[in-house]
């Protein structure tokens, strides 16, 4: 091979996908408004209950951090951040207990087969 040749430019198909529309949008119709930021993910770091965990903590630091160098306002504002994490957090909790919960039924039927006997006998 010939490594000191150029290549040639070759132009892209238009299968990127970059800005693809859902058929025609109507400017008449207020329904069709698309946000654009709406399924905006953060690369799933709000999903993740270890990031999450992690960044609520973070700002904790950050809260006491700024008090002892005098700051109230700034630590107010880092420890909002943290209760935000924190209701995420515990929403992630709530969620992967359910999913527990619903992933393994057998074993709510066994426990609920032990409560049943001993209230029979």
């Amino acid at each position: 091979m010939n490594n000191n040749r150029r290549r040639n430019f070759r132009a892209r198909s238009q299968k990127n996908n970059f800005r693809r529309r859902n058929g025609s949008i109507s400017s008449n119709n207020p329904n069709n408004f698309n946000n654009g930021n709406v399924s905006f993910n953060r690369n799933g770091s709000m999903n993740n209950l270890h990031n999450v965990e992690k960044t609520m903590q973070k700002y904790h630091q950050l809260a006491k951090d700024a008090q002892s160098n005098g700051d109230p306002v700034l630590a107010q504002n880092y420890l909002q951040h943290a209760d935000h994490f924190l209701r995420r957090y515990n929403e992630l909790n709530e969620r992967k207990e359910s999913f527990i919960d619903k992933s393994n039924p057998s074993e709510n039927n066994i426990s609920k087969d032990l409560i049943s006997d001993k209230e029979v006998s």
